[in-house]
């Protein structure tokens, strides 16, 4: 007996334009199992809506977590109780835009952008709402767009909004060599910090190319030990308690967690609302923050990138057939930087 696609699946008529994508219909840690290869009907758009057509998708920690459904906290908060309710993964995006809703003025067919759509960019097409989307910055490829709305955004907002990063103050940022991390050091130096990456011993090279002023190993030095203390501390690792954090603050730093732990139930809410709860009683600023993505965030991002002063730093590309392989090799640590996903080559 054959087994139905997704597209039959899911209704699909004979007469929809179809598409490639990878899809999923339930929950697990092992992109191998979960993920497949499908045609599935091209995505309809609203009226404040773009079609776009998708030359690149970036990947990160929250593509596998979605994929996976942990922490299991995500599952009744509306992702999907057995499977995801969005079957295409994927969040950030880069490509062409292929047509506009009735109420979009600011895009135009032809136009490349980059941004971020839910509705899943492992796709040959998606669809994003247009206050998602943004033009492509001039100086960067589709491969280089499409690493870095969620990442990038994340550290922009983390450091600018939460931390108000300022000239002369001494920044520690903790899995400096990831997808945040690679970021987040290159805009402290924007915003005229000393920056202090931690990461593994195989990717201080790539910290101190990011523009950080000094690498610390911490498979050799405890970054928390209090010998050395800093005016903001953003922690994108997630392993570290709390208490420990808080010894690498000035009297009055500012602690910003954006990473995840290992929690498979709660992820890291636990240790965030803890910091929420414990910063009105002590005189450091504890924070923890979910990013939000916005077209005005990706503007002033275009206008770092374009002056130099981003740059993103991409590991490695996989062509859409081999996204579980992308997946896998970012879930494993193994990444220095960004991995992403080329939907389009050559066209």
């Amino acid at each position: 007996m054959r087994t139905a696609t997704h597209s039959e699946a899911a209704g699909v008529g004979a007469d929809q334009v179809m598409m490639q994508a990878i899809v999923q219909d339930r929950y697990g840690a092992d992109p191998e199992r979960v993920l497949r290869l499908e045609r599935v009907a091209k995505p309809a758009i609203g009226a404040g809506e773009v079609l776009v057509r998708v030359r690149a998708a970036g990947v990160d920690r929250g593509t596998w977590r979605l994929m996976a459904g942990i922490p299991y906290l995500m599952r009744v908060m509306g992702f999907g109780l057995r499977g995801p309710k969005t079957p295409v993964p994927g969040w950030d995006v880069a490509g062409t835009v292929e047509a506009v809703g009735a109420d979009v003025t600011d895009l135009r067919p032809g136009q490349e952008v980059f941004g971020t759509c839910p509705a899943g960019s492992f796709a040959e097409y998606t669809h994003a709402r247009a206050s998602r989307l943004a033009p492509k910055p001039a100086n960067l490829s589709f491969e280089q767009a499409a690493a870095v709305p969620v990442s990038a955004t994340t550290a922009l907002q983390a450091l600018r909004d939460n931390a108000k990063v300022r000239p002369g103050q001494h920044v520690l940022i903790i899995g400096a060599s990831g997808g945040v991390g690679s970021y987040a050091v290159q805009i402290a130096k924007a915003f005229g910090a000393e920056v202090t990456g931690v990461c593994s011993t195989a990717k201080m090279d790539l910290v101190l190319a990011m523009g950080a002023d000094h690498v610390i190993d911490y498979t050799r030095e405890d970054v928390t030990s209090g010998l050395h203390r800093y005016d903001v501390v953003m922690d994108i690792g997630g392993n570290r308690p709390l208490r420990h954090l808080r010894r690498a603050l000035t009297p009055r730093g500012t602690l910003v967690i954006t990473g995840e732990n290992k929690d498979r139930w709660l992820g890291g809410i636990g240790r965030n609302m803890h910091a929420l709860l414990l910063s009105p009683w002590v005189s450091q600023k504890l924070t923890a923050f979910i990013a939000r993505q916005n077209r005005a965030d990706l503007m002033v991002l275009t206008d770092l990138i374009e002056s130099g002063a981003i740059t993103p730093a991409i590991d490695r590309a996989y062509p859409l057939a081999q996204a579980p392989a992308a997946i896998q090799h970012l879930a494993e640590g193994r990444a220095r930087g960004k991995v992403v996903i080329t939907i389009w080559p050559g066209s």
